[in-house]
């Protein structure tokens, strides 16, 4: 499976049958899933922890760590899909709202170049 490929579909249904599988739904609340995606969030965090802005790159690309970083990743999505899942939230329709709701605090015009708050453009 490929991101050129994949659909988001897809994507929730894997992660859907992995759980029922195993029977975790029952686990699965949307409280105690954004608490496990907080936590995944973290353990990503944690290899970027003390390193430089302009140095992350260079760890998120370094062989020997990219393997746990692809992983801590892929616990973040799997997490955020679940959530979906549970909550009945259409992820893509989220995705393109809250793109265009950005794309109004953020014009290109005053936006481009610039990492400030839409309250300080």
């Amino acid at each position: 499976m490929q991101d050129a490929t994949a659909t988001v579909g897809e994507l929730r249904r894997r992660v859907t049958a992995f759980a029922r599988e195993r029977d975790w739904e029952q686990f699965h609340s949307p409280k105690n899933l954004c608490m496990a995606l907080a936590a995944e969030a973290a353990e990503l965090m944690e290899h970027f922890l003390w390193t430089e802005s302009h140095a992350s790159l260079a760890v998120a690309r370094d062989g020997k760590k990219r393997p746990e970083i692809e992983a801590e990743l892929a616990d973040v999505v799997i997490y955020a899909l679940e959530f979906a899942n549970i909550c009945g939230i259409d992820l893509a329709a989220a995705v393109e709202a809250k793109m265009a709701a950005n794309a109004k605090k953020y014009p290109v015009e005053k936006a481009r170049g610039r990492a400030v708050k839409y309250t300080e453009l």
